[in-house]
């Protein structure tokens, strides 16, 4: 009961709630386009449509690795409605051009063009939603919003894409897209969004490399880039494999593979209503490592059910394991934009949420061609356990990299003369040389390097 006031506080704000439902209303567009295309693909290609949607998503990976870093060293330098506006604008363009290709290469082409823009708008709305939320407990629970809006784009949009096909052609799902993205594009119009703090890095390559460096630095972010292998692995089986899974193996139509992405969605949500008071309680680095070997138990499945006889009992079992990944990368996504602001000041804040989006997407860049490609080539078992070899790595390294104890504030020493007096004025001068400092801990222009534990222990003697 005590999450009720608070989420009703924050879907008060008038701002968060039109920048939410802008989110919801492009999401629901893109899960339109999620099922659409794995048909266009089967349709253009047949049996090889797990080869044509690898290659595609792998070209989205590609744009969304190199253009949020750039993207990122600029949006403190230009109007954000203005710009999230225009890239919804280019993006439902672009989804209106998708039911007209009847080449392979123009999917690739589209796909580009698509993914650039969204590459652009994610991490900049992403940087926002704090800015507009101040308040922790206000931002943990937008985060869980988030999620669940996600989760129910997953569920619902493959229902809703199910429902229509029985009606029209998968071709109309694209003009589903372009109004969801139009939609999106006026409600962040009548949105006030704040201009964003300015960042003190000065040179190109300091803007592009900062939120790069801060996850370099930081202990808790490399955790993370293990976790988002982990992620990529389960989740490039779900929307890589599903169309052939379903179309060649369970003899399934197009609602089959909507009724499996739709199991998948599921699954996430009903993870991501739970977790607001469990990670009050527990935190976000148990609920992620548990939502990790979540997804590590999925692959295993799968695996599993990969190698077993034909039988009607194979949909029920399919139903179950796409929700098992649904549920884990619900644990392993909803709290991550916590950790990032956790991990940052406000100034760096959209550098760092781009370096996640680029270095979470190379995780997929990795494991979309093997989802693909291999599947193509060896069949679903040889694919899926090398994903699965992929996800233990990856929950190794989160393991070994974030440590399990992770206080916000760290006692410190500084240097004298390295740097600016008046942000020592709380510290104690401990000798002629150093001071001790105590205060919440993150990577920026004075502190360029986490401290270890031998300097950790002598600043607190």
């Amino acid at each position: 009961m005590r999450s009720t006031p608070m989420i009703t506080a924050l879907f008060g704000n008038r701002d968060y709630l039109r920048l939410f439902t802008a989110q919801v209303s492009a999401l629901f567009g893109t899960g339109l386009t999620t099922v659409a295309l794995g048909l266009l693909a089967y349709e253009l290609a047949g049996a090889d449509a797990a080869a044509v949607l690898g290659t595609a998503l792998t070209i989205k990976m590609v744009v969304y690795v190199t253009v949020a870093p750039l993207v990122a060293a600029y949006t403190d330098r230009v109007p954000r409605r203005s710009f999230l506006v225009g890239l919804n604008v280019i993006r439902a363009g672009v989804a209106l051009a998708l039911p007209f290709i009847d080449q392979i290469w123009q999917i690739y082409l589209l796909i580009a063009m698509l993914q650039t823009a969204s590459a652009a708008f994610t991490p900049t709305y992403q940087a926002v939603i704090p800015d507009i939320l101040p308040d922790e407990r206000e931002y943990t629970r937008a985060l869980s919003a988030a999620q669940l809006a996600a989760t129910m784009e997953t569920l619902l949009s493959p229902m809703l894409a199910a429902a229509a096909l029985s009606v029209i052609s998968f071709h109309w799902l694209f003009v589903g897209t372009a109004i969801g993205f139009a939609v999106s594009a006026a409600l962040v119009i009548a949105t006030r969004i704040p201009s964003a703090t300015a960042a003190a890095h000065g040179s190109l390559r300091e803007r592009i490399t900062v939120g790069m460096r801060i996850f370099a630095a930081t202990p808790r972010l490399r955790g993370l880039l293990g976790m988002n292998l982990v992620v990529a692995a389960a989740g490039s089986v779900i929307m890589v494999n599903t169309v052939n899974y379903v179309r060649d193996t369970l003899g399934g139509t197009q609602s089959g593979v909507a009724m499996l992405l739709a199991a998948n969605g599921f699954g996430t949500m009903l993870v991501a209503l739970s977790l607001p008071r469990v990670l009050d309680r527990a935190g976000a680095r148990p609920v992620m490592l548990t939502g990790a070997a979540t997804l590590i138990t999925g692959l295993g499945a799968a695996i599993a059910l990969s190698l077993a006889n034909a039988g009607d009992w194979r949909w029920g079992a399919a139903i179950a394991v796409w929700a098992t990944v649904g549920a884990g990368t619900a644990a392993v996504l909803t709290p991550t934009g916590q950790v990032l602001r956790r991990s940052s000041r406000p100034a760096d804040r959209p550098a760092l949420f781009a370096a996640q989006f680029s270095l979470s997407h190379l995780a997929w860049l990795i494991t979309y061609p093997i989802a693909g490609w291999l599947t193509t080539a060896a069949g679903f078992t040889t694919t899926w356990l090398t994903l699965a070899v992929l996800a233990a790595a990856g929950i190794t390294v989160a393991v070994r990299m974030w440590p399990r104890h992770d206080p916000d504030e760290l006692t410190h020493l500084h240097e004298a003369g390295t740097i600016d007096p008046a942000l020592l004025t709380d510290a104690v001068r401990v000798d002629d040389r150093f001071y001790r400092h105590t205060h919440a801990y993150v990577i920026d222009a004075e502190h360029r390097r986490w401290p270890n534990e031998a300097e950790r222990e002598l600043a607190a003697a």
